[in-house]
Parts: structure tokens; C-alpha cells; sequence
């Protein structure tokens, strides 16, 4: 039998201390434990790992603290825009859409495409069809306003930038992603990913989060992985799959090659992020370039959640 394990993540970026407030904090470390625990209950009854990953972000993505979901941040013109992605380390076979508004779970969407439309990434207003085939839950716009990110929004929207999911200070980047990764007792791994995406994005922006390889990535071989931080370098840097091929054809421990490529390979482009990682044998790894990330993991069937470094 193998050791279950679950990650997730909500998120990385430039984190202070000194912006944080106490009870804010305690909502987002509840928010946190909430998906772990809803992914690590499949698990430890016999689950799969794509149920267990699946379930997770959906509970992320119903906290509305967290750019995904129901918290999606807003577009230059008012809208939220989401996007996300699953994928089976058993089969390879991924599931991923962008673009879309009013669905309520983006990564049921996904999981529906993997499963059921013969495709792996949809786009827009035909994969809000795809949804409503599905019958999947959809919600009126009102549910997806949150007075924090209307406040950012309002800051930005007559201009021509953007934001990384920032609170009030003006030098913080949060790079707004949540995300899951998990191991179950048969040894399959999975990883799924969702996203509200920038805020005052134009022009139908995408990031790494539907994009397989980049910001998503799964593989009973190797590991399976969830990004967070500047989409575009993930994108550019195939982040995901890029640490699946370090331990596959270099034979790097799932630590190396994130230390690797986080640390080193990131920098270096001038990406910041982070991500959260599970190899076949059980090991996690929750690494990030940034000060900080939004993370949890299960220690001894305990929850255990940071922001912090430390």
C-alpha cells in the first residue's frame, strides 16, 4: 500500500507581515485546512487521487479570499474571467478551460472535458455550453463580487496596467492560483489548478494554469505539480512538465529538480511563483521563489498550513 499524501496551495507572491492582518490571516489558514481536509477524507477512504484533487480546489474555489472561483479577481471591464486544469498521472490524460464566467466550479469543468468531450483545453462561451451540458452549477455575477477585489480593481481600471492579485500595499504581488496535488493508496498521483486570473487583464489574457505542462502537470512516473506566480514565465519555462523531465531523464529527487527550477532556472528569466509537488513514493514539496505562499499539507492525518517562510 502506498502513502496517501495531499498538497494544496493558495496562492504565492510578496506576502508581508506587516499587511497582514490577524484575522485575516486566521481566514485564510481556515480556508486552507477546509481543503485539505475535503481532499485527504477521499483519500484516506480508499479514493482516488483525481477525486481527492478535484475536491480540494473546488473548496478553494468556493472561499472567496482565495483568485479563483468564487473570489476571481476583475477584468478590465468588469467581468471575471477563470480558467483551470486536472490531470491523471495514471493516464496522462488532462482536462483544462479558459476564458469562462459564471460557472461556479471551474475545475469541475475541467474534469468534465477530460472526461467527456474528447478534447483537453476549451475556451469561452462554447465551453459554458460544454458546462450547461454537463449540468454543471452556474451562478449570477453577484456571487463572484468580493469588495477586496473590486477595491483592486478600482485602483487600476482606468489605466493600462495590470495587477498581480495585490492588497492596499502598493510594492505586494500575490499571484492569485490555487491549486492541488495528490497521492492515493493505489499510487496514482493527480494535479489540479484554478485561477481568477490578473486583475484589469485585456485582450482574453491567459496564464499557465490551463495550460498542461506549464502550470499543471501529472505523471505516475515522476510526480504531479501545481503552479503558482507569473503566468507567463511559467508558461515559457514549461515549468511543470520541466520537473517531470528532470527526475525522468536526469534522474533528479523530486527536490532537486524544484530546487532546480524555482530557484534557479526562475530567477534567472525573472519569474516569481512558486509551486506545490508529490512524487510516487509520498515525498511533498511546497517551494516558491516569493515571500511567501499560501500552502498545506497532511502530517501524520494533521493539517498543517503556512504563509510565511518560516
Amino acid at each position: 500500500m502506498n502513502k496517501i499524501q495531499i498538497a494544496i496551495h493558495g496562492g504565492a507572491g510578496t506576502i508581508l507581515r506587516s499587511q497582514m492582518d490577524p484575522e485575516k490571516e486566521k481566514q485564510y489558514l481556515h480556508g486552507l485546512t477546509q481543503a485539505l481536509e475535503a481532499g485527504y477524507a477521499i483519500l484516506k477512504k480508499g479514493g482516488a487521487s483525481m477525486d481527492a484533487v478535484e475536491a480540494a480546489v473546488t473548496s478553494l474555489e468556493n472561499f472567496p479570499l482565495f483568485n479563483a472561483g468564487r473570489g476571481a479577481v476583475f477584468t478590465h471591464t468588469g467581468t471575471h474571467e477563470m480558467d483551470a486544469s486536472i490531470m491523471d498521472g495514471k493516464t496522462l490524460e488532462a482536462g483544462a478551460v479558459c476564458g469562462i464566467s459564471n460557472v461556479q466550479n471551474p475545475v469541475q469543468l475541467a474534469r468534465m472535458i477530460k472526461e467527456h468531450s474528447g478534447h483537453v483545453l476549451l475556451c469561452g462561451k462554447e465551453a459554458e455550453v460544454f458546462a450547461k451540458k454537463m449540468n454543471l452549477p452556474f451562478q449570477p455575477d453577484e456571487y463572484f463580487f468580493e469588495e477586496g477585489r473590486y477595491r483592486q480593481w478600482q485602483e487600476v481600471k482606468d489605466t493600462e496596467r495590470y495587477q498581480l492579485d495585490h492588497t492596499d500595499a502598493k510594492d505586494e504581488k500575490k499571484f492569485g492560483t490555487v491549486g492541488a496535488v495528490a497521492l492515493d493508496m493505489h499510487g496514482n498521483l493527480a494535479a489540479a489548478t484554478s485561477t481568477g486570473g490578473m486583475t484589469n487583464k485585456r485582450y482574453g489574457r491567459i496564464g499557465d494554469t490551463p495550460i498542461i505542462g506549464a502550470g499543471t502537470y501529472a505523471n505516475n512516473a515522476t510526480c504531479a505539480i501545481s503552479c503558482t506566480g507569473h503566468g507567463e514565465y511559467f508558461i515559457r519555462a514549461v515549468v511543470a512538465h520541466d520537473i517531470s523531465c528532470l527526475m525522468e531523464y536526469k534522474g533528479y529527487t523530486l527536490k532537486q529538480a524544484c530546487d532546480y527550477v524555482v530557484k534557479d532556472k526562475l530567477v534567472k528569466m525573472g519569474g516569481e511563483g512558486g509551486l506545490i509537488a508529490i512524487d510516487a513514493k509520498g515525498h511533498v514539496e511546497l517551494v516558491f521563489n516569493s515571500d511567501g505562499m499560501y500552502r498545506g499539507w497532511m502530517q501524520n492525518e494533521k493539517a498543517e498550513v503556512r504563509i510565511y517562510e518560516d
